[in-house]
């Protein structure tokens, strides 16, 4: 079992996301600048998307994820927690179909939303992943995002794959994924790939040596 981040998105300046995040603008001032190559693919539109390079990579999103784990903002907008009928941003069939564990200082019941399962935490990293970990039946576990969890997670030492698609735009403000994380390099191996796209796809492996 692994624990896995795919298709993360971040600026030139690093930023995971613009601001300010609202019901009306999820990124911020970001818009949808930083998902447009995954939006042009295959996997996300099967009747109009390219195959390719960032198709295939586009493509390991689900493959052998069991689990979930991902921070308040990716499940919605500021103040959600408020809102009893808040089921996320994906409508009646969201596309995990796994348990979801969603890391909020306002714990709250399960949600069942079609084929998925929300579960709502105040927990630390490793104790959300010990959970992942039992919910997932022996496949992997995907840490979803957005730029504040996937940095906790990867400073704990706890990813074991990290796939960054760094988008040629410069948002200046936003949600900063790699403060902290000084030094990185050196507890991963790292592929660079470059796609005709514009999209530079960075892929960080732990190295044997390095365990969490």
């Amino acid at each position: 079992m692994a624990t896995r981040i795919h298709n993360f998105s971040i600026s030139l300046d690093g930023f995971g996301s613009g601001e300010p995040q609202s019901f009306e603008t999820p990124f911020g001032h970001a818009g949808q600048r930083l998902h447009a190559w995954m939006m042009a693919t295959r996997m996300w539109d099967p009747v109009h998307g390219s195959a390719g390079m960032d198709d295939a990579f586009a493509q390991q999103h689900d493959p052998g994820i069991g689990a979930e784990i991902m921070g308040a903002h990716k499940f919605g907008p500021p103040g959600w927690q408020d809102d009893p009928d808040w089921r996320g941003w994906w409508g009646e069939e969201p596309p995990f179909r796994t348990p979801v564990f969603v890391l909020t200082h306002h714990a709250r019941e399960p949600l069942a939303v079609g084929a998925t399962t929300f579960h709502f935490l105040t927990a630390t990293p490793q104790e959300a992943l010990r959970l992942a970990t039992e919910a997932a039946g022996g496949q992997d576990v995907r840490i979803g995002g957005g730029a504040t969890v996937v940095r906790d997670f990867v400073a704990a030492g706890l990813v074991d794959h990290i796939h960054l698609v760094q988008v040629p735009i410069v948002l200046g403000r936003g949600t900063q994924l790699w403060d902290g994380l000084e030094g990185l390099e050196a507890s991963y191996d790292v592929e660079v790939t470059a796609s005709p796209s514009g999209v530079t796809h960075l892929v960080f492996s732990r190295k044997p040596s390095v365990t969490s």
